[in-house]
């Protein structure tokens, strides 16, 4: 278990150098995940209803059967027959019983779809962030890389007024962008 385990965190330290080095990967791969968390939770909220659905025309169903014994109790009893009537009485309770516990269950589920909406509505806007970190990144890479052949050196000065990027600017940019990843991941970890 050893080897496999130092293997295993070999390879996961290169991992993480390449996706340093790498960050549209890294973003990329973000991207996917939260693209199929997504796809997850739809799913999840679809059965949801479908089973939400299924719940409510148990109830009604019940309801029915509630209302159709209810019926037969008042005919027996006005008939005198009042064994009948007791036999019909349990039945009638019996399945209010059952009702009250479909209700409960069809609450649990709405609940449940309530709480599938909130995180679906998070990882949409995680979604959204990612996609606009990774257009920025591509913008930014794509301004160092045409920069990295211009920036100004020690012997030359930069002047806001210029009209030229401040490679320093653009540095802290691309940290805060590199520190903001690191928070979305951090906050989806949990």
């Amino acid at each position: 278990m050893g080897l496999f385990d130092d293997f295993s965190k070999f390879l996961e330290a290169r991992l993480d150098e390449f996706l340093q080095e790498h960050p549209e990967l890294e973003l990329w791969a973000l991207e996917e995940q939260l693209r199929e968390q997504e796809a997850d939770v739809r799913r999840s909220i679809a059965d949801l209803k479908v089973k939400e659905k299924r719940l409510q025309d148990s109830i009604l169903e019940t309801a029915q059967d509630v209302q159709r014994w209810h019926q037969r109790i008042v005919k027996v009893e006005a008939a005198g027959e009042v064994k009948l009537a007791a036999a019909a009485r349990e039945r009638e309770a019996a399945l209010l019983r059952q009702g009250n516990q479909l209700w409960g269950q069809m609450e649990g589920v709405k609940a449940r779809i309530v709480q599938a909406q909130d995180l679906l509505d998070q990882v949409e806007t995680r979604l959204r962030e990612v996609k606009l970190k990774a257009n920025a990144s591509h913008t930014t890479q794509a301004t160092e890389t045409a920069n990295t052949t211009n920036t100004a050196g020690w012997g030359q000065s930069w002047n806001k007024g210029s009209g030229g990027a401040d490679p320093l600017e653009q540095q802290f940019q691309q940290w805060e962008m590199d520190d903001e990843l690191a928070q979305l991941k951090r906050n989806m970890g949990k």
